[in-house]
């Protein structure tokens, strides 16, 4: 594999006694999407402004392209676009002189910056709002025009920072299929930081979990699932035709299953738990009950229940430390 394109080592910041960001360990590489996720407050953003040279870590670095972002913040600047949780503009001053203004500052030329600002303002589906003064946006729009500002220096590393943060349903998917599609298109690497479940494992090729300043776990939300499997159990997640009215008849017909270990059930969904996979026994046993079975998930450990995991293993750390403190 190529050379990271961010490359943390023991990354450290402390705030006194509070330590913020613990050694953080972390590669992302070139065209990827890597999504930070964890509660607020966990040190995600903490972790970025390190990343960009805004501020300095206690031990540990952090390379970007090959610079230290400590020692070579400039060069890291110049390779780096990034999107606060929430960005501003002069809303007196239209879309496009609002990047204009922006390009020009990053070093390009009056009618570049002209060109390349109404190329990306289509980019990102506001060509129709070009000359719109900025202060009559909606949030979603100006997490477009934000967009179209970090992508005018055409950067090679796209960070953002809750990017989602107060925009309505049907824009969050358009922004997240426009960053999947610049990703794929421009070959951007990109690091988004967010509490969003959902909307990670929507656009994202690997996750890390972020608590308490910890990464306690990162991989392909595939292969977290795995781990969590061999540790839990195999889960079969099956979906009935309607609600489940007499549970105990349908937990007794999956009893007798050689490796069956519990069943839990949500109103039309059953979560069965063993501890190899039993799917094919266990829909057999179910429709011999006359179950009328709508949907089978194998495996069916979804990032929440990857979240949930770790998360409360973490909590439960940090309670036995306490503990062991007082």
């Amino acid at each position: 594999m190529n050379n990271p394109i961010i490359e943390l080592t023991d990354l450290t910041k402390c705030y006194g006694k509070k330590t913020a960001v613990d050694r953080l360990n972390l590669k992302i590489y070139s065209g990827e999407i890597f999504g930070l996720l964890g509660p607020n407050g966990a040190g995600k953003t903490t972790s970025i402004l390190m990343m960009l040279g805004l501020t300095e870590p206690t031990s540990g670095t952090a390379t970007i392209c090959g610079y230290n972002a400590t020692r070579n913040p400039l060069q890291v600047k110049k390779l780096v676009g990034y999107l606060p949780d929430n960005v501003g503009f002069y809303p007196d001053m239209t879309a496009v002189e609002n990047l204009c203004f922006i390009a020009q500052l990053n070093g390009l030329a009056e009618e570049e910056a002209k060109k390349s600002a109404k190329e990306l303002l289509e980019v990102v589906g506001l060509e129709a709002n070009s000359d719109s003064k900025t202060g009559t946006f909606s949030r979603g729009m100006k997490q477009r025009l934000g967009l179209a500002e970090v992508l005018i220096k055409k950067p090679k590393v796209i960070i953002l920072d809750e990017p989602t943060l107060g925009i309505d349903p049907s824009g969050v998917n358009e922004f997240l299929e426009l960053i999947q599609r610049l990703s794929r298109e421009q070959k951007l690497t990109v690091l988004m930081s967010s509490h969003h479940l959902h909307q990670v494992q929507r656009v994202c090729d690997r996750v890390g979990i972020f608590v308490d300043g910890k990464m306690i776990v990162e991989g392909p939300i595939d292969s977290l699932a795995q781990k969590l499997q061999m540790h839990e159990g195999f889960k079969t997640v099956i979906q009935l035709a309607s609600e489940i009215e007499n549970p105990t008849v349908l937990e007794k017909a999956l009893q007798d299953i050689e490796g069956y270990k519990s069943l839990s059930v949500k109103q039309d969904t059953l979560h069965v738990l063993a501890s190899k996979d039993i799917t094919a026994e266990a829909v057999r046993a179910l429709v011999y009950q006359n179950a009328n079975i709508v949907s089978v998930q194998r495996n069916g450990y979804s990032l929440d229940d990857i979240y949930s995991k770790y998360f409360e293993s973490s909590n439960q750390r940090e309670v036995k430390h306490e503990r062991k403190r007082k």
